[in-house]
């Protein structure tokens, strides 16, 4: 957990050229659904970062006690990773949309394996 508090903070770069492309989505007068979606993503990267980094709230780790910090967080986190598959499969490629699916599909795995407590045996 160390190391990926270290290394996660490297993923808010992301946001970099997330605004930029809003701006030039707007620029060159394109559909206001890049700007939706963009947005959506940013909105997630906004509340990770201050669940994790400034009021560090251990929503992760007790689902329960935390349910009302998690339900916003998982809202935006699978709008955000729909929107990935979605527009690229529609507005891009249906090959690369299928990568992104199969992308999708792996993540969610291994985030129910690391955020679902296995049965004591």
């Amino acid at each position: 957990m160390t190391l990926l508090q270290r290394v996660g903070k490297l993923y808010f770069i992301l946001a970099i050229p997330a605004v930029y492309t809003i701006f030039l989505v707007q620029q060159e007068l394109q559909s206001v659904r890049y700007s939706i979606f963009l947005g959506i993503f940013l909105a997630f990267l906004i509340l990770e970062y201050f669940y994790d980094y400034v009021w560090k709230i251990p929503f992760r780790e007790n689902l329960k006690k935390y349910w009302k910090h998690a339900t916003p967080y998982l809202i935006l986190y699978y709008a955000m990773n729909y929107g990935f598959v979605m527009m690229t499969w529609k507005y891009y490629s249906p090959i690369g949309g299928a990568i992104m699916l199969g992308l999708l599909i792996v993540q969610l795995i291994i985030n129910l394996r690391t955020h679902t407590p296995l049965p004591k045996e």
